[in-house]
Formats: C-alpha cells, sequence, structure tokens
C-alpha cells in the first residue's frame, strides 16, 4: 500500500522510471513482450516495491513476459538500488494491471445497455396507456355538488 508520504511518492516515481528503462535497454530476454510499467506502489518503510505493468498480446505473450520478469527480478532490483542511490533496494514484486481489461468489460457493459434502452425506447415508441391518461381520481364533480347541498341547508 502506498503511503501519502511525499519521499516516498517521488522514490515510487523514480523506481518506475528505473524499472522501464531498464526493461527498455538492458534486458533482451526474447519472451520479454511489448511491456509497458504503469505504476509503482511502495510500502512506507520503502522496503517492498510492487511494479504494476500491462502487455500488448494474448495470454501466451503475457505468461512469456511474466517469466522474463521473475528471471530478471534481481537485475533490475541491483539496477534500483545503484541508480538511486538506495542502501537498502526495495524488493521488487511484479503484478499484471488489470485496469486496461476492467475499462474493456466497463465499456462492453455500456454498449449492452445502449442497445437495451434503444430496444426499450423503440418498443414504448408507439405505446399508449392501458387505461386513462390521467388513472388518478378526480373528485371535482363530487365538491360542486356537496357546496350546493350546503346551500339548500342554509
Amino acid at each position: 500500500m502506498m503511503s501519502t508520504n511525499p519521499r516516498v511518492a517521488k522514490l515510487a516515481d523514480q523506481i518506475k522510471v528505473v524499472v522501464a528503462e531498464t526493461l527498455e535497454r538492458r534486458i533482451k530476454d526474447p519472451r520479454l513482450g511489448f511491456i509497458t510499467v504503469t505504476d509503482v506502489r511502495l510500502t512506507g518503510d520503502s522496503r517492498e516495491a510492487t511494479v504494476f505493468y500491462t502487455v500488448m498480446g494474448d495470454d501466451q505473450d503475457r505468461a512469456g513476459t511474466e517469466a522474463a520478469l521473475a528471471s530478471a527480478t534481481g537485475l533490475l532490483r541491483s539496477t534500483v538500488g545503484k541508480r538511486l542511490g538506495l542502501r537498502y533496494a526495495p524488493t521488487l514484486a511484479f503484478v499484471l494491471d488489470a485496469t486496461a481489461d476492467t475499462a474493456q468489460a466497463m465499456e462492453e457493459l455500456l454498449a449492452e445497455t445502449r442497445r437495451r434502452d434503444a430496444e426499450l425506447q423503440a418498443q414504448s415508441a408507439g405505446a399508449t396507456y392501458a387505461g386513462d391518461a390521467d388513472p388518478y381520481r378526480r373528485d371535482e364533480d363530487d365538491d360542486d355538488s356537496d357546496e350546493a347541498d350546503d346551500s339548500d341547508e342554509a
């Protein structure tokens, strides 16, 4: 969980940049797909970093990238420690970022809702009321007759 400490937030941003640059320039693993580092979250004591990433491609590409990241974790951790001048380099855990998949699922749900709304609107276009347009009972006629009765009694 990321702390609100500004130093920790700045360190997380620096780790993100270092990991992305190292993956681009130094890691030559053929299993590594088209990867984007989306976020880094540090614990409050800066000992553990969770690196979120996305990969373009199918499940096979994702699995290959995950294996490549697992094998390169040690090199990435030492590079982070050296480039940022840290006494204790944080352990790195790589997690596939599900934001893109979640956004796609939400878009599909919204499209389905729009389609159903359009169907419902088309069905209701020529619809009429089952009873009267105004189903509420009005006692206007009764009120007029009550006033007439009151004037007769006086």
